[in-house]
């Protein structure tokens, strides 16, 4: 039996996303098309689902039903923008919030899946 010693243990490489803009404009839902699907037929389900990814309150999005403007799609919107460094300004978070709900849900929620930061391990062997 041969014995091996580990002279040089694997590093890690991180990739990670650093843009100021957003990965996906507003009406890109072709990029996740099941995405865009459960937000079209069940819309309330996929905004507490995505609200719950990003680790706010799962029913935070029903308080949407109490205001002229969708407080809850705003506030996550300016949120995801100062979390991840996205340039914009409140008065476009507002336009997209009241007037496409929907696609501002999709456009956050492919945000938080590009966002991700992957460890890979090169040179890892396995036996």
């Amino acid at each position: 039996m041969s014995n091996k010693m580990v002279i040089q243990q694997p590093n890690h490489f991180v990739q990670a996303v650093t843009s100021n803009q957003w990965s996906s404009e507003i009406c890109d839902c072709t990029q996740d098309m099941s995405s865009c699907c459960f937000a079209f037929w069940c819309f309330p389900c996929f905004s507490c689902v995505t609200a719950r990814e990003a680790g706010e309150c799962l029913c935070l999005p029903l308080l949407d039903g109490f205001g002229a403007i969708p407080p809850a799609t705003m506030s996550m919107r300016v949120g995801m923008r100062k979390r991840y460094g996205i340039e914009g300004t409140m008065c476009n978070d507002c336009v997209y919030s009241f007037f496409c709900g929907p696609c501002t849900w999709c456009q956050m929620s492919r945000e938080m899946k590009n966002r991700i930061q992957p460890i890979t391990l090169i040179n890892a062997h396995t036996r």
